[in-house]
């Protein structure tokens, strides 16, 4: 049964400060609602949480069931994620003293069926695309409220309560549980296997994404995707290769390490060029499935080309992090092969155009990469090492586990073995620690690198660790 909100009822986000969960908490805290939640870290998105008026508990325990208990006329909702587990002392402390217990699936479901919404889903290019339906949302004074797994930088947050009719939503597939949503518009970005400590097969995906596509008033999906194109009835489809069977398309013109020029067509007719501040395909696929959800709202083409120009991709997508000793350090979220081979190939196009979105132009690209899961390393172990071997050298970070137990010969030496096998003169080096990955940029960076940082784990602190080697005794051994 599907969940409905009542404004007398406080809600309680055990993991608050999580990136699907504080959307969502602050959305509902801009709306009124009596919101708490609990969280051991401290961070600015739990402090802008606690601004909008989140009282934020940093115990997750026995006595924070309490504390929320107390005072209240009617008996908090108490909402998780699927990264909270069964043992987690305050979720069992709630079940003993009778809480109803939700996912946050289950309130975002009633957010997106409370008003007309655009849902995105996809196995690549969720939160970016999201991040670009707001954004031009926003900028074509829409005010849209939206909820997105990233900061979208026209909002400095992850979630926004805006008083337009539209809702934007980043829709996961990662736990399955995006077959909850009942949304006005339905985009799905792309379809390959991944999650597979939730999904035993591809089939399953996409028997799940089709239950979610057959949930939607109106679906949207992109043709370049074969499995989509062959499994999925889309009521629209997008393209960037072909305006064919179409009724959007963007066929590029010119392919700069910093920017993408295409000529936008609806139903096989021209309408007209626009320029994309945000470099390869993959961003201008994002791009087009962004102008054509627009579109199907009702926007002019003319208002959104100018809106175009201003669009930024959301944080630790191609993030960049500042200049160290020369070398251009950015952090990217891609943990899966297909992300790694397309941000690799936005690398080597500034490199190869000459042209960049940062400050300088690389001359070289060093990939650093965290292995995410031993689940999905074990299974793309060798997409991995065929997407990073077109690097100029690849430092490997430890695997970062994410909870699941070690899978035997999965390691991070093991990719290590794999990338070498595909190109023995590369250089190839793993560290047994993020501290240990700091001093080998040092070691095998040359000046005029991009230091590209990837995976979903704790390896965006590479930049940290990096400002932290000025302050030891020891001389940086800097490649020459």
């Amino acid at each position: 049964m599907a969940l409905t909100l009542d404004r007398h009822q406080p809600l309680h986000f055990i993991g608050v400060g999580g990136i699907g969960m504080s959307a969502i908490a602050g959305i509902l805290a801009d709306r009124g609602f009596a919101v708490t939640g609990s969280d051991p870290r401290d961070n600015a998105v739990l402090q802008d949480l606690r601004g909008r008026g989140v009282r934020v508990f940093r115990e997750q325990s026995a006595g924070t069931i309490a504390a929320i208990r107390s005072g209240t006329s009617k008996p908090p909702l108490v909402v998780v994620s699927s990264a909270v587990p069964e043992s987690n002392a305050e979720l069992v402390e709630a079940r003993r003293v009778g809480l109803e217990v939700c996912h946050r699936s289950d309130v975002l479901g009633a957010l997106i069926a409370a008003q007309p919404s655009i849902a995105v889903a996809g196995s690549h290019g969720k939160t970016t695309t999201s991040t670009l339906v707001a954004s031009l949302l926003h900028t074509t004074d829409q005010d849209p409220t939206a909820v997105i797994g990233g900061i979208v930088p026209a909002f400095a947050s992850n979630g926004r309560s805006g008083q337009g009719s539209l809702l934007v939503a980043e829709a996961d597939e990662s736990d399955g549980s995006l077959v909850k949503f009942t949304a006005s518009l339905g985009v799905i970005t792309n379809l390959e296997l991944d999650h597979t400590d939730h999904y035993p097969d591809l089939e399953s995906l996409i028997a799940t994404l089709q239950r979610f596509a057959r949930g939607c008033g109106h679906v949207l999906a992109n043709r370049d995707c074969p499995i989509l194109r062959d499994r999925f009835q889309a009521d629209s489809w997008w393209s960037t290769s072909s305006v064919e069977g179409t009724a959007f398309a963007a066929i590029p013109l010119q392919l700069h390490g910093d920017s993408t020029q295409a000529r936008f067509y609806e139903n096989g007719e021209p309408v007209g060029e626009f320029s994309l501040p945000l470099p390869g395909l993959h961003n201008l696929s994002n791009a087009t499935a962004a102008l054509a959800a627009c579109r199907l709202q009702g926007l002019s083409f003319a208002e959104l080309r100018q809106a175009i120009e201003s669009l930024q991709a959301p944080g630790r997508r191609f993030d960049y992090r500042g200049s160290w000793h020369g070398r251009l350090v950015v952090d990217d979220y891609a943990h899966h092969p297909s992300e790694v081979d397309a941000t690799l190939a936005m690398a080597r196009l500034m490199v190869s155009s000459g042209r960049s979105p940062l400050p300088t132009c690389p001359r070289r690209v060093l990939a650093v990469f965290q292995p995410h899961r031993y689940s999905r390393t074990a299974e793309f172990l060798g997409p991995f090492a065929q997407a990073l071997s077109q690097a100029d050298a690849v430092l490997l970070a430890p695997l970062y586990a994410a909870g699941e137990a070690p899978i035997a010969g999965i390691s991070s030496a093991a990719m290590a073995t794999e990338i070498r096998r595909l190109r023995p003169e590369l250089t190839v080096a793993v560290s047994a620690s993020l501290d240990d990955l700091a001093v080998a940029v040092a070691e095998h960076s040359l000046e005029g690198d991009l230091v590209l940082a990837m995976g979903a784990g704790d390896v965006n602190g590479l930049w940290s660790r990096l400002e932290a080697l000025e302050s030891r005794d020891l001389p940086l051994p800097l490649a020459a």
